[in-house]
């Protein structure tokens, strides 16, 4: 996030777009609903579901799935037309302003209409609340990047809060809320293919000269690593030949499980490190059992880019250990020694090779976390990103044209599928499922589809379904609501034995490699 979860409550109008904030992160949407109900600020909620958060939003938007760049380019386009966009800001701390005015030219609101569904005079209305607030914040989620055009999606989302003066400001920003709770943590460590801990480029031959003398080694990789999303397909063709999963169930999360589990099947070694037994630690050589948060010390780093400390509160089960040891352990004896005494070394050496986290200790952090970045051990922390200039320098606009998802219903799956979390259940399941009093409240999987769609194909709330597919079928029940139009159903992905992503695409953005696990086409067939 640019700005903190407390900032929530000091915009004007909040924009929520592509997350179902109430199930998927509920302790920040108290403070959106907080917000609206008790201090007075206005909600725009922008999403194909009808999910929780729109029972306390001014402006509801319900674009057809896929969509997102012509909705956006549609608020623009309104925004410069009326003369609403800040141009002072703009002039000062912006660059290719010209390009984004021709981009959005034809996005007219009639003519987003046409793509999204979004009646033309709501862009008009929605543009207007957006603009016309002195600050402004924009929260989204998965909803957005999920997508062969997610990466198109958030610069979309930084064009809109430039071009209205919503960055380096109390109460603005573009706020992705992350998916886990520490996905902003494995990020900063570089856990990416193509950087080094806090987004130092491998490719930059200073950043690997720095960590050859810090790991006193020589002939680090320059090169950019690649991402899950193509090492499957590669384990498939047998360019990869061993994989080394921690803490992933991709034979749940990944799209098309079917190839997926054949591209784990062809490799000559998977090596899983986990704290259960998961659906693709059934699949592995070796199992390496680690211990859980509750069981360890270290620091996670929040959406808010808040690094916070971890203490463990109860010992592990049986001869567990530390994810950190486990790693050091096969370090050295793949003959690179990995020695450290805890956690805390660990950190400190966090500290020494990344800029942003350089002025953070265990014992700065002991009370109360702090936001990266932190340079110096005198700095206070950057709770707001972007005050006075960006980090280049001046932002640039992206002028983006709107691409359609790789796959669209037609005649043989003539329905859109969406996926995502309900509240009582945790990502693969991993760990809910296996607490009575949550499977309780979600026993299984269902489809979600409108009356109308009910009954086009002779279903009733509670009978089982068929779903289908170019890449498989599952069955699970009818839940007849109204939280989808006609022609859009919803599948939530926890359930293995009803795997939402056996359905999914595997269609990947092309500069993120995400897949586009937010829309493909499926067909339903009423189980006899």
């Amino acid at each position: 996030m640019t700005n903190t979860i407390d900032d929530l409550e000091k915009a004007d109008v909040i924009l929520v777009t592509g997350s179902n904030t109430t199930e998927n992160h509920p302790v920040i949407s108290s403070y959106i609903k907080r917000a609206v109900s008790y201090l007075g600020k206005k909600l725009i909620v922008i999403d194909p579901r009808k999910i929780k958060l729109t029972e306390f939003s001014d402006i509801y938007l319900q674009p057809t799935l896929g969509t997102d760049v012509a909705w956006i380019n549609g608020l623009m386009n309104v925004i410069i037309s009326e003369g609403l966009a800040d141009e002072a800001f703009i002039a000062e701390r912006t660059n290719g302003y010209e390009d984004l005015k021709k981009a959005v030219e034809k996005f007219t609101p009639e003519y987003v209409e046409g793509i999204t569904g979004i009646p033309a005079d709501d862009i008009i209305s929605t543009a207007r609340m957006y603009a016309g607030a002195e600050k402004g914040s924009i929260v989204y989620c998965m909803g957005i990047t999920q997508h062969i055009s997610g990466t198109d999606n958030v610069k979309s989302l930084a064009n809109l809060a430039m071009l209205c003066g919503n960055m380096g400001i109390e109460g603005g920003g573009v706020n992705p809320l992350r998916g886990q709770n520490n996905v902003q943590g494995a990020c900063d460590m570089g856990g990416l293919p193509n950087v080094f801990t806090g987004y130092q480029k491998v490719i930059d031959p200073d950043a690997v000269k720095k960590m050859e003398d810090a790991w006193g080694v020589e002939g680090l990789s320059d090169k950019n690593g690649i991402t899950v999303t193509q090492m499957l397909p590669k384990a498939h063709e047998g360019d990869i030949k061993a994989l080394y999963i921690i803490g992933e169930n991709p034979m749940v999360s990944d799209p098309d499980l079917n190839h997926a589990e054949d591209c784990l099947k062809h490799l000559d070694f998977l090596l899983v490190q986990d704290i259960f037994l998961t659906e693709t630690a059934k699949l592995a050589d070796v199992v390496l059992p680690a211990k859980c948060f509750a069981e360890k010390d270290g620091t996670f780093s929040n959406t808010e880019r808040r690094v916070q400390r971890i203490r463990a509160a109860v010992d592990g089960p049986g001869d567990v250990r530390d994810d950190w040891d486990i790693t050091c352990e096969i370090g050295t004896r793949m003959g690179f020694e990995m020695k450290y005494d805890n956690a805390s070394d660990i950190f400190d050496e966090i500290a020494r090779v990344t800029p942003s986290y350089g002025g953070l200790d265990f014992d700065r952090i002991e009370e109360t976390g702090l936001h990266w970045p932190c340079p110096t051990k005198e700095h206070p922390g950057t709770p707001v990103l972007h005050i006075g200039k960006f980090t280049s320098g001046k932002g640039t606009f992206h002028a983006i044209e709107f691409v359609p998802p790789a796959e669209l219903p037609d005649d043989d799956y003539p329905l859109y599928l969406t996926t995502g979390r309900v509240l009582y259940q945790y990502h693969t399941g991993t760990m809910t499922r296996k607490t009575d009093d949550i499977n309780e409240r979600a026993p299984e999987s269902f489809v979600e589809l409108c009356a109308e769609d009910a009954d086009k194909y002779g279903l009733a709330n509670g009978e089982l379904v068929e779903v289908s597919s170019r890449r498989g079928t599952i069955k699970v029940r009818a839940r007849v609501c109204d939280m989808t139009k006609s022609g859009t159903v919803f599948i939530p992905f926890h359930f293995a034995e009803a795997a939402a992503n056996m359905l999914t695409n595997a269609a990947l953005d092309p500069v993120s490699q995400i897949p586009e696990l937010k829309v493909c086409a499926v067909k339903l067939t009423k189980v006899a």
